[in-house]
């Protein structure tokens, strides 16, 4: 293809190894991708507060479209330019819907800024170790919008889960999944990374056709759909794997810097 004048990216999994930095090798690779003028930009499940370190690691340039589309963030101020939020009244629906109909479901939300969680939610290693995150009630985590619902069950197939999440509340909100956990992440309706980097390439009259794009997890399946070229990992989901263009090496073998010097000799 030509050189492209947008390149989106997934993070975990996809561009940053598994210790979760991002190597020599990449970055030097997005260094081309900016010195030929293209626009660079991360697409993630990450919430904002867990962006610090890559803004450092790119030397705070560039945007991040952030929890699955439903945040942008600027990598230079490290602050939230524009917001896509499921709104109170449709979480409470959605969460009491959801607890009714797949016991054992515990919840935990992403505030523009923080998050809150049920007393029974099983963090994640860097959740762990947030300070910010609130043990709540269920009235007090509804009580204002979001912009990512999580359900986590402890036994069920992720696949299994998101199917059964996607029929009972699909009307009202985005679901998808990026982790090896039975962890449903729900964006408000219609809002996905493609969304997102559609509006962020229209504002820069930039066509799908002239964008490449790289992901891992079912998540990064809208965006893979909309670009003119996509690449899996050599470890994505199998879904990613059978619906993207072009496959490269795993994400700890610099998969997506394998491309970009290709792409920008």
């Amino acid at each position: 293809m030509a050189t492209p004048r947008l390149v989106a990216t997934d993070l975990d999994g996809t561009a940053l190894r598994s210790d979760g930095t991002i190597s020599p090798r990449t970055a030097a690779a997005f260094a081309r991708v900016e010195h030929a003028g293209s626009l660079l930009v991360f697409v993630t499940g990450r919430p904002p507060r867990w962006m610090h370190g890559v803004a450092g690691a790119v030397r705070h340039r560039g945007l991040a479209i952030c929890a699955n589309g439903a945040l942008v963030y600027d990598l230079h101020s490290e602050l939230i330019v524009e917001s896509h939020l499921i709104e109170s009244a449709v979480l409470e629906e959605v969460v009491g819907c959801l607890r009714e109909r797949v016991p054992g479901l515990s919840f935990s939300v992403e505030y523009e800024g923080g998050f809150a969680h049920d007393s029974d939610f099983s963090l994640g290693r860097w959740d762990s170790e947030e300070v910010a995150g609130l043990r709540v009630g269920a009235r007090t985590l509804t009580s204002r919008p979001c912009a990512k619902l999580l359900a986590l069950h402890p036994t069920m197939d992720p696949d299994a889960l998101h199917a059964d999440v996607t029929e009972l509340v699909g009307h009202l909100v985005t679901p998808t999944h990026s982790s090896g956990r039975a962890l449903i992440e729900m964006s408000a309706r219609g809002v996905t990374k493609a969304s997102a980097l559609a509006a962020l390439a229209a504002a820069h009259q930039i066509k799908p056709a002239e964008a490449v794009a790289f992901g891992d997890m079912p998540n990064d399946l809208p965006m893979l759909a909309w670009v003119g070229t996509s690449y899996a990992v050599a470890n994505a989901h199998p879904d990613v794997l059978a619906a993207v263009d072009h496959v490269t090496t795993a994400n700890n073998d610099d998969g997506v810097a394998r491309v970009l010097e290709g792409l920008y000799r």
